[in-house]
């Protein structure tokens, strides 16, 4: 009977152990994949700077990284991680509801735009849509709620005092500082810092564990997958996008056997289309293409 007893507690040792052991992530060849990038970045006609880390082996890499760029519609997550930071505090509610008015309708991406004035939505309903469906109109309702100048704050708060919005989506004229407004549009940041939000969302330090895995659900279900996740099939990322005529954006969060934080900007791009092989888009999907490639894929099961 002792012997058994001995082996039992020997094999839930080992068990013990193994379960404490710390796993081992596999490194990429970042010289390789920084002379991919680069080249990729080199042959695109505008200008195209990225940041990309890895959380679990602490790689970085990074073009222009500090460089600060237009966001078009990627600074909607610091408007959504600021409105989440706020229901933490009990400052609002996901739940509270908001009115679509007719004044309140802009031009642009998104649904809201279409329904009838008068329809009711709740905050997180309105923050589903300004990130799934980049919609303006959800936009605009939260910055009402939140404040312009709250996500300011916020950002600072987490150390990213170049990441800031500047006004109402289409409406210039609610801008708090016009003159960046003029130069960069909806909202300027960098590639480090976008990619800095995005591993503190990964990390549950942007609000809480809780908040920032809500957040991440959202941005998981984004329905533009035509820049970095053009030829990425089997994952579900979060990520965010943006676009105006001269910008392409994008931050994700690849889970592969460990997380890969990449963010690409591009501004001053010749390429002005529309379309769904516009420059600007292919290019970023080079990037995610080469930054999925260099680090082994989540195993199965």
């Amino acid at each position: 009977m002792k012997l058994v007893m001995t082996i039992v507690a020997l094999l839930c040792c080992g068990a013990s152990l193994r379960a404490q052991a710390p796993k081992t992530f596999t490194r990429a060849d970042t010289a390789v994949l920084h002379r991919q990038l680069d080249a990729i970045a080199a042959a695109h006609h505008g200008v195209l700077g990225y940041s990309v880390s890895n959380l679990d082996t602490g790689e970085r890499l990074s073009l222009r990284g500090d460089e600060t760029f237009s966001t078009a519609s990627l600074i909607k997550v610091p408007i959504l991680v600021t409105l989440y930071d706020l229901a933490e505090q009990k400052m609002l509610s996901l739940d509270d509801p908001l009115t679509v008015l007719k004044i309140d309708q802009v031009p642009g991406s998104g649904v809201l735009q279409f329904m009838h004035p008068g329809m009711s939505l709740s905050v997180h309903d309105a923050a589903a849509l300004m990130i799934i469906l980049s919609d303006n109109t959800a936009t605009n309702l939260l910055l009402d709620r939140v404040v312009i100048r709250r996500v300011w704050q916020k950002m600072e708060a987490l150390g990213l005092k170049n990441t800031k919005v500047h006004s109402k989506s289409f409406l210039r004229i609610s801008s708090v500082a016009m003159d960046s407004s003029a130069k960069y549009g909806l909202g300027v940041t960098t590639p480090n810092e976008m990619g800095r939000l995005f591993e503190m969302l990964a990390q549950g330090k942007a609000v809480s564990p809780a908040a920032d895995s809500a957040m991440l659900d959202i941005l998981a279900n984004n329905a533009d997958g035509e820049l970095m996740q053009r030829t990425i099939t089997g994952l579900k990322v979060p990520h965010k996008t943006g676009a105006t005529d001269s910008v392409r954006t994008e931050c994700a969060l690849f889970r592969l056997q460990s997380r890969i934080v990449a963010c690409g900007l591009t501004k001053e791009n010749t390429d002005t289309r529309w379309v769904v092989d516009n420059e600007a888009q292919v290019t970023l999907g080079k990037i995610g293409a080469a930054v999925v490639a260099a680090w082994p894929a989540k195993p199965r099961g």
